[in-house]
């Protein structure tokens, strides 16, 4: 697979979510949070012929989409919104950012 720059994209806003999830350590549902993108990401661009199959990657592509319309959700849901620089409500804010622009990155990479 000859990476683009949208490949590019999904991977470096891809591990900025992942290690700012992760990054929260001792709380277990942001570390599993950040531990599901780095096994999407993998999935998505590893060349393995099963994962890189036209309809098995559709579905990652579609799970990788849906992982992080979820994970924007509830933090607007269930998420600390009281922003203040240094903290973990901060790193909320800075990790939707980069989902947001995740996002935009898949929707260019969209299967047809």
């Amino acid at each position: 697979m000859k990476l683009a720059i949208k490949h590019y994209g999904i991977i470096l806003t891809n591990l900025i979510t992942a290690y700012l999830h992760l990054s929260l350590y001792p709380d277990f549902g942001f570390t599993l949070n950040g531990v599901g993108y780095m096994g999407l990401l993998g999935a998505y661009f590893l060349p393995i012929p099963f994962l890189q199959d036209r309809d098995i990657h559709l579905i990652l592509w579609w799970g990788l989409v849906i992982y992080t319309l979820v994970t924007i959700l509830l933090w607007v849901l269930i998420g600390d919104m009281h922003f203040v620089v240094g903290t973990s409500s901060a790193t909320g804010y800075y990790a939707k950012t980069a989902e947001v622009f995740l996002l935009a990155f898949l929707w260019a990479d969209k299967p047809k």
